[in-house]
Order: structure tokens, then C-alpha cells, then sequence
């Protein structure tokens, strides 16, 4: 195995070295009340129906397959109202848990 050079260690160094200069830098700064809740609705309105559509493809092409025409519809877009239900929540624990660091 190769040594590597020493103008190679010394710019890791000063790559290491400014990264931890400036991570305090690039933190988050802080948000506007405005954007935070545009991010938060943005997100949940995207998990609620990403759900939904997930689980209505689903149900429409399973339907489709077994010739169940809208029973499997229905099941799936419950199903699938609940996955994005539980997305939310999840979201909403991990935003609440962030807000108290």
C-alpha cells in the first residue's frame, strides 16, 4: 500500500479543519413562522396523499386483476389513507422532538 503524500495529508487537514470551522456556520439558521408552517403543511399534504394515491393504485390494478371491480378499490384507499395518517404522525413526533433540542 502507498503512503500518500504529504501535500495530501496537509489539505485533508485544512479540509477537516475548515468543515469544523464552519459547521456551527451552516447550522439552521433561524426559520421564519411563515416558512416553517409551508414546509410542515407542504409535508403533510404530501404524505396524506401520496397515501391515498398509493392505495388507490394499488386497489384499482388488484381489482382489475381479480375482478373484484370496486371492493379492493375501497379496502386500499383506506389503507392507504391510514398509512399517510400514520406518516403525519410520525412527522409530527420527529418535528415536536426537534423543536425541543
Amino acid at each position: 500500500m502507498q503512503k500518500l503524500p504529504e501535500d495530501l495529508k496537509n489539505l485533508d487537514e485544512r479540509i477537516q479543519a475548515f468543515k469544523k470551522q464552519n459547521s456551527k456556520k451552516t447550522s439552521f439558521a433561524e426559520e421564519s413562522d411563515f416558512s416553517r408552517f409551508s414546509r410542515i403543511g407542504f409535508r403533510v399534504g404530501t404524505e396524506m396523499l401520496s397515501g391515498v394515491l398509493a392505495g388507490g393504485a394499488i386497489g384499482y390494478f388488484l381489482d382489475d386483476w381479480f375482478q373484484t371491480k370496486p371492493l379492493l378499490l375501497v379496502i386500499f384507499l383506506f389503507l392507504g389513507g391510514a398509512a399517510g395518517v400514520l406518516n403525519v404522525y410520525r412527522f409530527a413526533k420527529s418535528e415536536e422532538k426537534q423543536r425541543e433540542e
